[in-house]
């Protein structure tokens, strides 16, 4: 089933949804699932699973010498969707990117999808490569998550990159995209990025879900700002809890977003750790209380693969 029909279906209330991460090649999905099954009590759906871009290693020939190697870390996003669809009897969500795949790989992973029974897609440009300072598309690939969303729009009315297939059994995907309440960090004013957002909706994205935010003023002055604009789809609400003492540094300096002073306070108070989570906990549960009161679609929420924090907000929130 699409997102926006989980949405219609639902009639106002609050669902909860939440992301994960794919492991590291050479680990067990156990661990994956293990953290998955705690939150399934709170009916989940649709997951989503982030897809990794490509990364350089290198590889030490001796003498000196090193090669560089590009390599993904975190493969199988469309295994791991299957796999989840098929034990957990939920929708999944793959992410695409623009970055480290071409339109032909991006064609091929959509095609697999609708194999499978997997209607919803998250279409996200991605990334910059670690060791670049800013975002280089892949040759023949697409450059924008505009583009992406004008590719899974094509498939789903038969037109594919090289040809035109008058199919019965054609795809048709539901896209989300990001929002971003704080606006891109590359983006030079939240204006200029709700436009770039306008254009992504115009082109066909049919839901919206909001980069971590840790004050609730401004997503709802986001989605204002947005419906001002012609923005009607759903907007979700993206919630990453606090869990350790570097995510005050980390989550600014990667995301490009203000963390409020009073939870700066709350977590400098702490003596360790353990007693940032339950800080990050507390702080998201009254974050999480307050969008639901206010009627928001689902509260998403960034897991990361580790569920223990999460089940303790969602135990208080739904």
């Amino acid at each position: 089933m699409k997102v926006t029909e989980h949405i219609e279906n639902a009639k106002g209330k609050t669902l909860f949804s939440f992301e994960i991460i794919p492991p590291q090649k050479g680990k067990s999905i156990q661990e994956l699932y293990d953290n998955i099954d705690p939150l399934m009590e709170f009916n989940p759906p649709f997951i989503d699973v982030t897809t990794s871009r490509e990364e350089y290693i290198y590889i030490d020939r001796g003498n000196g010498l090193l090669d560089k190697k590009l390599t993904r870390m975190r493969p199988g996003t469309l295994g791991i969707c299957a796999s989840i669809k098929h034990k957990y009897n939920v929708d999944t969500v793959p992410h695409l990117l623009c970055g480290g795949f071409t339109k032909e790989e991006t064609e091929y992973m959509l095609v697999d999808c609708h194999y499978l029974g997997i209607n919803n897609v998250m279409a996200l440009r991605g990334d910059a490569m670690k060791d670049e300072q800013s975002f280089v598309p892949k040759a023949g690939g697409n450059h924008y998550a505009i583009d992406l969303v004008k590719q899974i729009k094509d498939l789903n009315c038969g037109k594919y990159l090289h040809e035109v297939i008058d199919a019965d059994n054609k795809a048709d995907f539901c896209i989300g995209v990001a929002g971003y309440p704080e606006k891109h960090l590359e983006s030079p004013s939240l204006q200029s990025d709700l436009k770039r957002l306008k254009e992504k909706v115009d082109a066909g994205a049919d839901y919206v879900v909001t980069q971590m935010f840790f004050d609730n003023a401004k997503y709802f002055a986001f989605v204002e700002k947005a419906r001002e604009m012609g923005i009607t789809i759903p907007i979700i609400p993206g919630i990453k809890p606090i869990a350790v003492q570097r995510h005050l540094q980390v989550l600014p300096q990667i995301f490009r977003i203000d963390l409020p002073e009073d939870l700066i306070d709350a977590v400098d108070k702490c003596k360790n750790n353990a007693e940032i989570k339950q800080v990050g906990i507390e702080w998201a549960i009254q974050q999480s209380l307050e969008l639901k009161a206010a009627g928001v679609p689902f509260l998403h929420y960034y897991s990361m693969g580790k569920s223990e924090n999460i089940r303790q907000i969602a135990s208080q929130v739904f």
